[in-house]
């Protein structure tokens, strides 16, 4: 697998604890990926010893190629090694990385009628990348895609408006945000009180009918998993990523 440097083109907080980062390859070539796929960042403790995180591409590209950006979000954890290189990238700064790597990513071949996509935290990020492909896949095969995502309030619906937006534009496409703490004060219409497990329930997972795709808290996603598998759906219809936080 192709190992590159990357050098921070922007950034900008996406929420308290969330940090969206655009990186280039220092070489200036293009990135090639499949939306659904992650890169991995490579650097050392403090003792030296080497060590590397994963993090989806959350680029959204104009599905025709290859990309200049490498975009991901980053959560901070307290006390992480990852967090303490991330959290004090300035721009211009560079980073090891290697990739793509990853099989998360829809499928060609697929001729089911809709696609549930689950996520909590920065597992929205592979969805983000996406965007391009749901949109083709809504025009040409007449296919529907319901994204149901589990924040605790509003401030951590990362990319939110652009998924909102997304839902305007494409009729194939909903939105189901899940505010598990603290309702919007003025609700929209998906909007759900609870777990994402909630919409997911209310969209009736139908096994004749349904591809799931499940990314996030390693929690939602084993209990997302048995309530699909309990529905009918076979588990290779079931696709599933779990997000571990590392220090």
């Amino acid at each position: 697998m192709e190992h590159f440097k990357l050098r921070l083109a922007a950034s900008h907080m996406l929420a308290p604890t969330v940090r969206h980062l655009a990186f280039e390859r220092e070489d200036g070539a293009p990135f090639a990926f499949v939306p659904g796929q992650f890169l991995q960042i490579h650097f050392h403790y403090a003792d030296g010893k080497p060590t590397k995180r994963s993090y989806s591409v959350a680029t959204v590209g104009d599905g025709k190629g290859p990309v200049q950006r490498i975009e991901i979000a980053v959560s901070y954890v307290e006390g992480g090694a990852a967090t303490e290189l991330l959290s004090t990238l300035d721009e211009g700064g560079t980073i090891e990385a290697s990739g793509p790597y990853g099989r998360f990513c829809l499928m060609d071949g697929d001729t089911n009628a809709r696609y549930l996509l689950v996520a909590t935290g920065t597992g929205v990020t592979p969805y983000r990348a996406m965007l391009p492909q749901i949109r083709t896949l809504t025009q040409s095969r007449g296919c529907t895609f319901a994204l149901v995502y589990g924040a605790r309030n509003e401030g951590e619906l990362l990319y939110g408006e652009e998924f909102e937006a997304f839902a305007r534009e494409v009729p194939g496409f909903t939105f189901h945000p899940c505010l598990s703490r603290t309702p919007r004060a003025v609700p929209r219409p998906h909007d759900r009180h609870g777990r994402a497990q909630v919409a997911l329930g209310e969209l009736g997972p139908n096994a004749a009918t349904d591809i799931a795709y499940l990314c996030g808290n390693p929690n939602m996603v084993d209990e997302a998993f048995a309530m699909l598998k309990e529905a009918g759906l076979p588990v290779p219809h079931i696709r599933r990523e779990k997000y571990v936080s590392s220090r």
